[in-house]
């Protein structure tokens, strides 16, 4: 059932947003409803802009001090979704768009959010710190001491296909 949803979904909104213009039309005028519509489209993407940057300074922020910036990164897709709503016509997606740039239900998207999502980072931040509360582990000791680590100079190592011949691809490779 749930696999149905979002086709229907997509079924149903073009056919609400038509009823809306034509509803909204019919109570105001076509010039007025299309002025909507462009301003609507011009407020969404300066919004973006304003909250994008905002965003964008608390992930940077979030980095630097070594915290988990998910809530930030959730509160920027949102912004990002928000901001594609309000620039789309229709006023069912601009009623949507303009609830998700209020801070207060994008918390309300990241409680929903934040027990379905993992955030797995990968080497290291600038300033040498990662997503954890613990001190960065030294990068010399961990290349001295585990065993599954093999470090080479590039004059030790060469590839081949297996019959000695060198590897047909190296001379793809960027050096």
């Amino acid at each position: 059932m749930r696999s149905l949803i979002i086709p229907i979904l997509f079924l149903l909104m073009p056919i609400a947003e038509i009823a809306t213009f034509i509803v909204v039309g019919r109570e105001v005028g076509v010039g007025m409803t299309l002025l909507l519509v462009v301003a609507s489209a011009i407020a969404g993407a300066v919004l973006l802009r304003i909250q994008g940057f905002g965003v964008l300074r608390k992930i940077q922020q979030a980095s630097q001090t070594g915290t988990d910036p998910g809530r930030q990164l959730v509160h920027g897709v949102m912004i990002v979704i928000a901001a594609f709503l309000l620039i789309i016509p229709g006023f069912i997606s601009d009623i949507v768009g303009l609830l998700l740039f209020i801070p207060a239900v994008r918390d309300l998207g990241w409680s929903f959010v934040k027990n379905r999502l993992t955030i797995v980072t990968t080497g290291m931040t600038a300033g040498g710190r990662g997503f954890s509360r613990r001190p960065a582990p030294n990068p010399d000791a961990a290349r001295s001491t585990d065993p599954r680590v093999i470090d080479l100079d590039d004059d030790e190592f060469t590839r081949s296909d297996g019959r000695g011949r060198p590897d047909p691809n190296e001379r793809d490779r960027l050096r």
